[in-house]
């Protein structure tokens, strides 16, 4: 016998109120997404077939309270965790970790994937990793399973209000048109037609996570590529920063400024946030003791001149002290230069920031 109209009535209004349980709250912390490389990759390559992955010691080993890798490319917190902390939420999970679903969902979600870039050929050494198409495709499918859990409108709500932190372009260079002496890429562009072709493949990135809700995307461009201690290690004269790989990062990053305003013209609103991360940690390179550093050329964790050779392993060179090196391996800032940084992304001036902080952008927002 089919159930009566008023027997389903209480089903119902349980439904509505588990659902409504779920919903995001006006003083809720804002969800944050993050897309990009292993600057930002909170551990996706750790369920991935490939070597670009920081699953073993001493990875992790200042990360609370395990001091374990995480897959995390850092002694501790990276980027996106700091952020995080900023806004006063709990660290995105991994997109591609079990533990993701539920309310879990509703906190964001990392896609980003250590190795590779704004092109589909960069990091191919690497294998098996999610490139930036498969990223977004994954942002797609993390949009039907939050509106499955809380409905269309609010997921759409809860991503126009959502923080989004995008990093690429520093492995179009150095694994890609760095790589080999004779790359593919070198052979097709010299180095200012490469990188206008990477910011014109980052501007449709940019657009079409646009298209899929985000309105308050912060996009940092290239460190000193030619300054990291892998650098250092394989292009180096008398421990100065690489020449060409310098120039590059010189290169494209007032290009993604110049590209972000012109999006953002276009648009009508300030949805793009530049962040100059070069000048920012230049600033280290040159004067790492006013940031209490001891060096900004040996990685913490490494082999080789300048700890730079290979990949931090078990067996490798590890400093005491990580909050005394600027790198801590050779090509990952150590958790407290990432603080520095998002101090930067945070409260910098038009120098590092444009058209703004991320402090002004929340108080911004707060008021809306």
């Amino acid at each position: 016998m089919p159930p009566s109209s008023s027997s389903s009535i209480p089903l119902l209004a349980a439904v509505v109120v588990a659902a409504a349980m779920l919903l995001p709250t006006a003083d809720s912390a804002r969800a944050f997404f993050v897309f990009g490389d292993s600057l930002v990759d909170n551990g996706n390559n750790n369920y991935l077939i490939t070597s670009a992955r920081a699953d073993a010691p001493p990875y992790g080993i200042d990360y609370p309270p395990t001091h374990r890798p995480t897959g995390r490319f850092s002694n501790g917190y990276n980027i996106p965790d700091l952020i995080s902390q900023a806004l006063g939420a709990e660290p995105t999970l991994p997109y591609l970790s079990p533990q993701l679903n539920g309310e879990k969902l509703l906190v964001g979600a990392n896609f980003a994937s250590a190795g590779v870039g704004i092109l589909n050929d960069t990091g191919i050494q690497f294998a098996n990793i999610i490139r930036i198409s498969q990223q977004i495709n994954f942002f797609r499918q993390y949009q039907r399973r939050v509106a499955a859990l809380i409905g269309v409108y609010a997921t759409e709500a809860l991503v126009n209000q959502a923080l989004v932190l995008i990093t690429l372009g520093g492995n179009d260079f150095v694994n890609n048109y760095f790589f080999t002496p004779f790359s593919i890429r070198r052979a097709q562009y010299n180095l200012q037609d490469f990188s206008v072709l990477l910011i014109t493949e980052y501007r449709k990135i940019l657009t079409t996570l646009y298209g899929l809700g985000a309105r308050r995307v912060l996009v940092t461009g290239t460190g000193p590529l030619g300054c990291v201690p892998s650098q250092l290690a394989s292009q180096s004269r008398n421990g100065q920063c690489a020449p060409e790989p310098q120039r590059a990062a010189a290169i494209f990053n007032p290009l993604l400024v110049q590209m972000i305003n012109e999006l953002n013209q276009e648009i009508g609103a300030y949805v793009f946030i530049a962040s100059n991360a070069n000048s920012r940690q230049n600033d280290f390179i040159d004067y790492p003791q006013n940031f209490g550093f001891i060096t900004s050329k040996v990685a913490c964790c490494g082999q080789g001149p300048f700890n730079g050779i290979g990949i931090c392993n078990p067996a490798s060179n590890l400093c005491a002290d990580r909050d005394r090196y600027v790198f801590w391996d050779p090509f990952h800032p150590t958790e407290k230069a990432n603080r520095l940084i998002v101090e930067t992304l945070l409260s910098g001036s038009e120098e590092y920031m444009f058209p703004m902080n991320l402090s002004t952008i929340i108080e911004l927002d707060s008021k809306v």
